[in-house]
């Protein structure tokens, strides 16, 4: 959908309902019609989900504003129940993580290495969930943000958010069609015995050790495509794409393949030259749940990576 078939007015997304008939093909619809005839013509667009249409017409969020239509699209988060956004009201010394990419729909944040993306346990703070509700509070703009997908606490790298239900639905349906696209970073041991190759085993967990995932026929599907970019002394930096998304998908895989992360302890990587895993999300792609471009953002590499780098080199002479 064309960016210019709607205007956002506060909570209110106000349709231009001639464009969008000429955008889809759909016929017109008629000035002042009942919500339960514009759900109809809504549904008959095949762009909507249907579940979010059934919410709208349920708690009257669709009506008519003089001749314009109005859809209730981008209702304000109750910040007084919501737990993540009264974390984000107090007051704190943490570091507000760079903004990558944001409009109406979504928002996509650099995560640091070190923090994760939400809580673990009751009263867990400093996570990026609660970033993320800052800003929103910060751009007096408090929307309803969910995280679509995650990275690990000790993994840096882009972190999309959708600021409605709307972005939700749909991002949440890309993700399981393998429409959200990442690619990662890594410096592992050694060197793999091919420049280029897919690790296709399936992960699950492991029963003698509660954080850890192992390579398991009785594991769910899990893909990992991986490149040679550098030689590093002793090491390799590699780029990896993911075909799916498991738990410790990148470390069980490389590890697997006997080219554990460095910095990883729970997968047999070495500690000595970084105390965290050497892994960094590089770049992301989604398609917009508005207009359904590409949307393409990259994280520049951390600071750790170069340094790394720097002591690797050192090690080799």
């Amino acid at each position: 959908m064309n960016r210019n078939t709607y205007i956002r007015k506060g909570e209110w997304m106000e349709l231009d309902t001639t464009a969008v008939a000429a955008e889809t093909g759909a016929a017109p619809l008629e000035t002042g019609a009942h919500p339960h005839h514009v759900r109809q013509w809504l549904q008959s667009l095949s762009f909507f989900p249907d579940k979010w249409l059934g919410r709208l017409f349920s708690v009257g969020g669709i009506r008519w504003q003089g001749d314009a239509l109005q859809l209730l699209a981008f209702p304000a988060a109750d910040t007084d129940k919501d737990a993540v956004y009264r974390k984000a009201a107090a007051p704190t010394v943490m570091a507000a993580p760079p903004v990558l990419f944001e409009d109406d729909f979504c928002l996509v944040l650099h995560k640091p290495a070190g923090m994760p993306v939400h809580e673990s346990h009751p009263g867990h703070t400093g996570t990026l969930d609660e970033a993320a509700a800052r800003h929103a509070l910060a751009e007096g703009d408090p929307l309803p943000l969910r995280h679509i997908h995650r990275l690990d606490e000790d993994t840096s790298g882009p972190v999309l958010y959708a600021k409605n239900e709307l972005a939700q639905l749909l991002l949440d349906e890309a993700m399981r069609d393998k429409r959200i696209d990442r690619h990662y970073l890594a410096v592992v041991r050694g060197r793999p015995t091919r420049r280029q190759g897919t690790v296709d085993e399936p992960i699950g967990k492991d029963r003698h050790h509660s954080s850890r995932r192992i390579v398991t026929s009785s594991g769910d599907r899990a893909v990992t495509h991986y490149e040679l970019l550098e030689r590093w002394g002793t090491a390799s930096l590699l780029r990896l794409q993911l075909e799916t998304g498991r738990t410790h998908q990148i470390r069980v895989h490389m590890s697997f393949n006997g080219n554990p992360l460095l910095g990883d302890q729970l997968y047999g990587g070495d500690t000595r030259l970084i105390r965290h895993q050497a892994l960094h999300g590089e770049s992301l792609a989604f398609p917009h749940p508005w207009t359904r471009e590409v949307i393409r953002v990259e994280a520049a590499p951390p600071r750790w990576l170069s340094e790394l780098k720097e002591k690797l080199a050192g090690t080799a002479k």
